[in-house]
């Protein structure tokens, strides 16, 4: 006799390798009948997927929970992903109200979890699960319902990480690096061009990465030549590459193809020799120059992101001016920000203490403004080098009575970069149509469909 249909509700929140192991997790679940629904109202079971990776992400992560926990107080509540697996113990002692704490290392243990917590006498907060490291092998990572808009996939091709950059608490959460079988990625990217996905994001802490635990050599590009291999009508966007480990031959393989977007998401984090040797980076604001200029040489529509830490330990005024012009001379089309967070079992942690990081932070908070308006400013100028121009644009969904359509171009990647606002009739989200950029909107593109 079939099991009874059971409400599943997810609430994913961090980054996108973490929207990942929430699909796997719904996946997984579906095979006991849980079926996943949008409305957290008919849930049986809320899945509080968290992020852990600094102090506001954590605060988000567990105001989450208790926003969910007050509104549905009658239902089972689980908390998961990095957050739960970094601060289990702690957290099956002090939260309470929460039925279950299930880490992110094995996902295919969430089953037999679930199982225990929503049974109809289990207690609030009596199940700990912080799982060990899975089978390097496994093959619970398949996923057949996709969080984000139709038409694009986020396509995991590795775990951890090996860098021990001096601020990151990841290694701590996710372990040492682990890199996917190449076979299991490439099965996953041909099922992805088969089900109609036109957008395969590539994520990993480090892309370049994959495969030196093997053996101490990166096997990305090999990996990244395969999937280009596959038939279909799609592009690989490329995300996360670490600035001290960039394979050049990497330029070459994308003159040979036009399936990689030329779109490099390098997290520099700052400019200054004096911040970067602690924050365990190789660079400085000439390397890291050079670099981007070779990039813009060899690929000259290149669209380059970075991101930029500000208020790291030794910080100062003269460190964010060096930053600042940094920024100013390398105009990136996309750039984020933030502060410094302190996290415990990292390097930096021991090199100041509360108070000092404190005091640091809201000076670095005035910085970022700063910084963040001049970057707002380079983006509009750089978005104007797309207008009068043809691209292909993927639509993500229909404006209501109107004849309008949301979507993105190559340049502007999911979630985070701006948007292309495309006039037109009879269009469908998770397709692709050819438009014409007729104008810049802040950071946002206006077209209209050819």
């Amino acid at each position: 006799m079939d099991k009874e249909k059971r409400y599943l509700y997810i609430e994913n929140l961090g980054c996108a390798k973490n929207q990942v192991d929430a699909e796997v997790m719904a996946h997984n679940l579906e095979k006991d009948n849980w079926v996943l629904t949008d409305d957290a109202a008919k849930a049986e079971l809320i899945i509080v997927n968290t992020c852990g990776f600094i102090e506001s992400a954590r605060e988000e992560s567990v105001n989450t929970f208790f926003g969910l926990n007050a509104k549905y107080p009658k239902k089972k509540i689980i908390l998961s992903g990095c957050l739960a697996q970094r601060y289990g113990e702690e957290l099956k002692e002090q939260l309470v109200e929460a039925n279950g704490i299930f880490g992110n290392r094995d996902l295919s243990k969430i089953n037999e979890f679930v199982e225990q917590v929503t049974k109809k006498r289990a207690p609030k907060s009596g199940n700990l699960l912080v799982p060990a490291y899975p089978d390097p092998d496994d093959e619970s990572d398949e996923r057949d319902k996709l969080f984000n808009f139709p038409g694009s996939a986020y396509l995991k091709i590795s775990e951890g990480c090996n860098h021990r950059c001096g601020f990151c608490a990841i290694p701590i959460i996710r372990g040492s690096l682990r890199s996917r079988p190449m076979d299991a990625v490439l099965k996953e990217a041909n099922r992805l061009v088969s089900s109609g996905i036109h957008e395969i994001n590539l994520i990993a802490q480090d892309l370049a990465a994959y495969g030196s635990d093997w053996d101490g050599k990166s096997h990305f590009c090999e990996l990244l030549e395969k999937i280009c291999a596959i038939e279909g009508s799609f592009k690989v966007r490329m995300l996360y590459i670490h600035p001290d480990a960039f394979p050049m031959e990497l330029l070459d393989l994308m003159k040979r193809t036009d399936k990689i977007m030329p779109y490099f998401d390098i997290p520099f984090q700052h400019a200054s020799a004096k911040l970067l040797r602690p924050m365990k980076r190789m660079g400085d604001e000439v390397v890291y120059s050079n670099l981007i200029q070779t990039i813009r040489t060899s690929l000259p529509e290149s669209v380059i992101r970075t991101t930029i830490m500000l208020g790291f330990p030794g910080d100062s005024a003269e460190d964010f001016e060096k930053v600042y012009e940094f920024v100013k001379a390398n105009r990136f089309n996309w750039m984020g920000s933030f502060t410094y967070s302190r996290e415990e079992g990292t390097y930096a942690y021991d090199l100041t203490d509360e108070d000092t990081h404190k005091a640091l932070g809201k000076e670095a908070k005035k910085w970022q403004k700063k910084l963040q308006k001049l970057q707002e400013k380079i983006s509009a100028d750089m978005l104007k080098t797309f207008v009068g121009k043809e691209y292909d644009v993927l639509i993500e969904e229909l404006v209501e009575g109107e004849d309008l359509a949301i979507g993105r171009f190559w340049g502007q990647a999911p979630e985070v970069d701006g948007l292309t606002v495309v006039m037109g009739r009879d269009m469908v989200p998770g397709q692709v149509y050819r438009c014409g950029i007729t104008k810049v909107n802040g950071i946002d593109l206006e077209a209209v469909r050819i």
